[in-house]
């Protein structure tokens, strides 16, 4: 899928190190590599086809987004993150492409509820709002415009309730 000049696709086995590298590059310390590593390696958290990655049109690896496995209440969801983009390629697109991306992807498969904890000012973007408007909710503390979900198909019912995520989380 090209986006915007980024062509975009699924993670394959070959891409694992350059993934740890994109997010070492991105993040001063190596928490959100390591965490991506733990829900790889969780079977009830991984889910085929929902690791994408953004292509410079030079073929470099530039954007990074990840959809995993979490719960709200009783009901399927996934959390959205980590995304990570290589600093030379910040702020030109790759990283909306790879999430935009990863959004398709789990539309096609037939997911619905996607939740994220991020930057309030970025992810609404794709159409994230805060969580508590769909009666969503974290088990920690968080202030609430951090704590977004996005339905993937509107017309279908949301669950509400607690958000359990993936034990890799540590929350």
């Amino acid at each position: 899928m090209i986006i915007n000049s980024w062509t975009t696709r699924p993670e394959t086995a070959e891409d694992v190190e350059v993934i740890r590298d994109v997010n070492l590059a991105a993040f001063p310390a190596p928490h959100e590599a390591d965490l991506i590593e733990a829900l790889r390696a969780d079977p009830q958290a991984w889910l085929p086809g929902l690791s994408w990655l953004a292509e410079s049109p030079g073929g470099d690896l530039a954007g990074y987004a990840l959809l995993t496995r979490c719960h709200v209440g009783d009901s399927p969801a996934l959390a959205l993150g980590p995304c990570a983009v290589r600093p030379e390629y910040q702020r030109r697109g790759a990283g909306s492409a790879a999430i935009q991306a990863a959004l398709h992807a789990a539309r096609e498969q037939g997911e619905n509820l996607v939740v994220v904890l991020g930057h309030a000012e970025y992810y609404p973007r794709f159409g994230f709002t805060p969580a508590s408007g769909f009666g969503i909710h974290p088990s920690f503390d968080v202030e609430d415009k951090y704590m977004m979900a996005l339905a993937l198909v509107p017309e279908r019912p949301l669950p509400s309730g607690v958000i359990r995520y993936a034990a890799a989380f540590g929350v």
